[in-house]
């Protein structure tokens, strides 16, 4: 399992690649955040974070948006270098 350096939602496989230095590019699901770009680095994440935050921490895929989501349990899966 992988969780997105911005938001922590949780993934099957890392948009980094395997080896964690090869990102795809692709977006997440919940906070937008592209990969490789919006998390290159831990101040990058945290930039984009208080941005999604300050904007209502809503989901870039509203229909993928699980019933019942807590953000702020959510959030606590950041990795926490990235905090």
């Amino acid at each position: 399992m992988w969780n997105c350096r911005v938001c922590g939602l949780d993934y099957d496989a890392s948009p980094w690649g395997p080896a964690e230095n090869e990102p795809d590019h692709s977006s997440c699901e919940c906070c937008g955040a592209e990969f490789g770009y919006h998390d290159y680095s831990v101040e990058a994440a945290r930039q984009y974070r208080q941005q999604w935050l300050a904007g209502g921490a809503r989901w870039y895929y509203p229909r993928l948006r699980p019933e019942g989501w807590q953000p702020e349990a959510q959030l606590r899966q950041v990795p926490e270098a990235y905090w």
